[in-house]
């Protein structure tokens, strides 16, 4: 049986408080995640992209030396985390813009595919670290080719 609803258009649109509230949290919070009890921790801004035979995950870390970065995979979750040394603040300054963050920083990402562990590679090149995660031999692609028979 198919019921007819009035259409109110308030009631589709955001209210400027949702609006509002929306637009500080992407802001402000977007970029940052709660662990370690409550503690701020950046979370690591990436691009992921998979080829036939493998899953590419690059992050930029500026500033970050090789030694303080940790990547983990355990079961099917890559885990990327790492800290920035903080810069201690000149005295008698007046900063124009802080925006640098420094301290910790990761991220988790659902890989969603079988990797083989024992392949993994990671590397620095001008400040991008590029995890290079090759899938598992069954879910590559195979290539049948077709004979003709004379």
């Amino acid at each position: 049986m198919t019921q007819l609803v009035r259409w109110n258009p308030a009631r589709e649109m955001m209210s400027l408080r949702q609006a509002m509230d929306r637009l500080f949290e992407d802001a402000f919070v977007g970029g940052w995640s709660e662990q370690n009890g409550g503690k701020l921790i950046a979370r690591l801004p990436i691009d992921a992209y998979s080829t036939d035979n493998e899953i590419i995950v690059k992050a930029a870390v500026p500033g970050v030396k090789p030694e303080d970065v940790e990547i983990t995979v355990e079961g099917d979750t890559l885990n990327i985390k790492g800290q920035t040394e903080v810069e201690t603040k000149e005295e008698n300054t007046n900063y124009f813009f802080a925006e640098r963050h420094h301290g910790e920083f990761s991220r988790a990402l659902q890989l969603n595919v079988p990797v083989d562990m024992d392949a993994i590679k990671a590397s620095f090149d001008n400040g991008i670290l590029t995890v290079v995660l090759p899938k598992a031999e069954e879910v590559r692609p195979k290539i049948i080719k077709v004979q003709v028979k004379k």
